[in-house]
């Protein structure tokens, strides 16, 4: 079954074993003869059905003016295998994620979470398969990519020394000039007023994590990409951050997120690499 909506020609970019990647490295290593593409972005930060039965592609959501427009196919993944160590993390794996939508990854530790984000932002080289933003190779347009782009990875990426305030201004300023006033206002949403000029040494594990969110709040980036973002977040911490994934789908954004947690989103739509598994046994 065809990935709806969109041609797959196998004209299109492909990787591959035998394009110079060794899909048994390590979710860091690249192979020779990998895309400069995969490099930019780490500076930066089932059979053929798609699992999750996710949202049709057509969906009308709102914009920031309160009117609406048809949701787009931002992100496809088509027939993607990937082995570590001579085991098969997934295969024949296939994915769409449109505007507005909210996609949660699942599945046991190990089952290839962390290393299927990696794939889609283009970190980790070691695949087969397709990958498509708005329906043509990802890789032919990682300046649009990336710039749409924000990934938040297992680590908070807070430098301890700074304070609050000066981690989301060095954060914020990688993408566009944000303006303090406007961080402050996005630390305060995050629970951080009062801390804003701490060093962040000095700040719980959760409120670090509470650091690295608000970037989501100073980011223009329309996919938001994010792993394990839930750990160590207070009850409070984790009504918010649903918030604001909510709201970020609302006005047309998307999220790829991995989590054990259970997510209280409006249609929330689920990917299980446990059950892509179990197709293969």
């Amino acid at each position: 079954m065809p990935v709806s909506g969109v041609s797959l020609l196998r004209v299109t970019t492909k990787h591959s074993r035998k394009d110079g990647f060794e899909a048994g490295a390590g979710a860091d290593q690249k192979g020779q003869g990998a895309p400069d593409f995969a490099i930019i972005a780490a500076l930066l930060g089932a059979q053929a059905d798609i699992w999750g039965n996710l949202a049709p592609v057509s969906e009308a959501i709102p914009d920031k003016s309160g009117s609406t427009r048809d949701a787009r196919i931002m992100l496809t993944a088509a027939q993607l295998f990937c082995e570590r160590d001579d085991r098969v993390l997934f295969a024949n794996l296939n994915l769409q994620l449109q505007e507005g939508q909210v996609l949660q990854i699942k599945g046991s530790n190990g089952s290839g979470k962390t290393t299927l984000l990696r794939i889609l932002c283009g970190i980790n080289d070691s695949y087969e398969g397709d990958i498509l933003w708005y329906g043509s190779p990802r890789d032919r347009q990682a300046e649009q990519f990336l710039g749409s782009l924000l990934y938040i990875g297992h680590r908070v990426g807070v430098n301890k020394v700074l304070t609050p305030l000066e981690n989301l201004r060095w954060s914020a300023s990688l993408q566009r000039h944000v303006s303090d006033d406007d961080l402050l206002a996005a630390l305060t949403r995050v629970g951080l007023r009062g801390f804003e000029y701490s060093q962040c040494f000095s700040l719980s594990a959760g409120q670090q994590q509470r650091v690295s969110l608000a970037r989501l709040l100073v980011t223009g980036a329309r996919l938001w990409v994010l792993d394990e973002p839930f750990t160590t977040l207070d009850v409070s911490g984790v009504a918010l951050l649903e918030s604001m994934l909510a709201d970020h789908a609302r006005q047309g954004g998307a999220v790829l997120v991995t989590t054990h947690h259970t997510l209280s989103v409006p249609d929330l739509q689920v990917l299980n690499l446990d059950a892509n598994r179990e197709e293969r046994q």
